[in-house]
């Protein structure tokens, strides 16, 4: 889709390589307080819901989430006007940064209530998370748990992805017969197909372990949702353009 750059598309995307750059080039050192940290983690702010979308690990990684904010957020800025594409764009970013932190606090208390029943006090716990190293011979639960009870702790969430996913639904939703295809699959498919299946991979590797990499899954598969639910309502609700 080759459709000239919208404004908020084109201040987004500048905005996200600025922070790159900065962050990841010239390493001025403010990443760690704009990342998506863990809530019992104390590096965690709640501005980091916000912060955490201008954030990316790698070029590959801004540049795949600046492609998609472009190829399929033009589109819909160009359909809705500015101020409605920002506020739906920023939503399905707030809401995938919620929904990937409700997952992992339901895991990580899943490990955490075990560690009590076993007789292992907060503190103890604590001492775990801090320095990674445990007695094998007290602790019955697996190696793989114990590593992501530790990882979910420490490791921050960044990336435009969550947003990007919204865009990519309601992308689907308002041109569901647009042909796509990716380097990977380079046959076009229809998006009302094309996206679902993006999103159904998503869930199949969020809850199993053949997920290659380290990849925000359930961010993912919350921006898709809260992107399906505005986009969904303001389909039927015919809301106008906010300019």
């Amino acid at each position: 889709m080759m459709n000239k750059i919208t404004e908020a598309v084109k201040h987004l995307i500048i905005i996200n390589v600025i922070l790159f750059v900065v962050v990841f080039y010239l390493k001025l050192g403010f990443g760690d307080e704009l990342a998506l940290y863990f809530p019992k983690n104390e590096q965690y702010g709640i501005w980091q819901y916000i912060t955490h979308m201008f954030m990316h690990g790698s070029p590959m990684h801004l540049l795949f989430n600046m492609y998609g904010l472009w190829a399929f957020g033009t589109p819909l800025e160009q359909m809705w006007g500015r101020n409605k594409f920002l506020f739906f764009y920023f939503s399905a970013g707030l809401g995938a940064g919620i929904i990937y932190t409700l997952v992992n606090y339901y895991q990580f208390t899943g490990v955490y209530d075990q560690l009590i029943e076993m007789g292992i006090s907060s503190n103890e716990i604590q001492n775990i998370l801090n320095t990674g190293s445990y007695n094998e011979a007290i602790i019955s639960i697996s190696n793989e748990k114990m590593t992501e009870f530790y990882m979910t702790y420490h490791t921050p969430a960044v990336g435009a992805s969550g947003a990007v996913y919204g865009v990519l639904v309601a992308f689907a939703m308002a041109y569901p017969n647009s042909k796509l295809a990716l380097i990977f699959f380079p046959v076009p498919i229809a998006a009302k197909y094309f996206i679902p299946v993006i999103i159904l991979g998503d869930l199949f590797f969020g809850v199993t372990k053949y997920s290659v990499g380290n990849i925000a899954h359930f961010a993912h598969i919350g921006g898709a949702l809260i992107g399906f639910i505005i986009a969904w309502s303001w389909k039927n609700n015919q809301f106008k353009r906010w300019d």
